[in-house]
């Protein structure tokens, strides 16, 4: 199931970050603070339409002038401007943006992708407000891209209990990636201290981010030397 009550059960709370997502319409049923979509994903919605509809009429001129607007809005974050004049960059594009949507477009396509502009325009220029926020959901997308082509192969991925392990595994994996740490050493600390754990605080100190301090500092012990008792 890849529906919204998946998403619901996963952000139980409210997200106070900024979820950065393609245009899949369970995405709007997360509560979050901030909303950041996908912008090379329109940029490939226009390129697939080119190439397979081959479209007439108005949709060259559609699709030039959102090309071009998104285009100048990750031109705009590569220049490092000032946050005034990246602020007043952002003006100008939105008012384009709103300019682009009004336009009366006769092309199906054009008008099918001028509803999904109208239905997200705050959230596409959220990156520019927010220098830690990407452009992009290129990182998720590569990170469960060797999930997703490997399953088909692995073991135990036929029933429920498998799959939900598999990917229960392949989270811990992803998340000491994105921490910078050693997925093997990770798993080694956490299968010998695991059973010792019996209190959520316990259990909470064994997380990742949290267990990477120790991991960095066995790691610059020598081979002979052995912790202090």
């Amino acid at each position: 199931c890849r529906g919204s009550p998946v998403l619901k059960r996963f952000f139980k709370k409210h997200f106070a970050g900024t979820l950065v997502s393609d245009f899949w319409g369970a995405y709007n049923a997360v509560a979050c603070a901030r909303r950041q979509k996908c912008l090379p994903h329109l940029l490939r919605e226009l390129k697939k339409v080119d190439h397979y509809h081959r479209p007439g009429g108005d949709w060259k001129a559609f699709a030039k002038k959102l090309r071009r607007l998104i285009r100048d809005g990750l031109r705009l974050r590569q220049r490092q401007r000032p946050p005034a004049e990246c602020a007043a960059g952002r003006q100008r594009l939105e008012a384009r943006l709103q300019k682009l949507i009004a336009q009366r477009w006769d092309n199906a396509h054009a008008r099918r992708l001028v509803k999904r502009l109208r239905r997200h325009a705050q959230e596409l220029f959220t990156f520019l407000d927010h220098p830690e926020v990407p452009a992009h959901n290129n990182r998720v997308e590569n990170d469960i891209r060797p999930f997703a082509v490997g399953r088909r192969a692995w073991l135990f991925m036929d029933t429920q209990y498998g799959a939900t392990a598999s990917a229960n595994l392949y989270s811990v994996v992803g998340t000491c990636r994105a921490n910078g740490i050693n997925p093997h050493a990770y798993l080694t600390f956490l299968f010998e201290q695991l059973a010792r754990a019996t209190t959520l605080a316990e259990l909470e100190a064994l997380l990742p981010w949290n267990v990477k301090p120790l991991l960095k500092a066995a790691s610059l012990r020598s081979p002979c030397e052995t912790p202090s008792s």
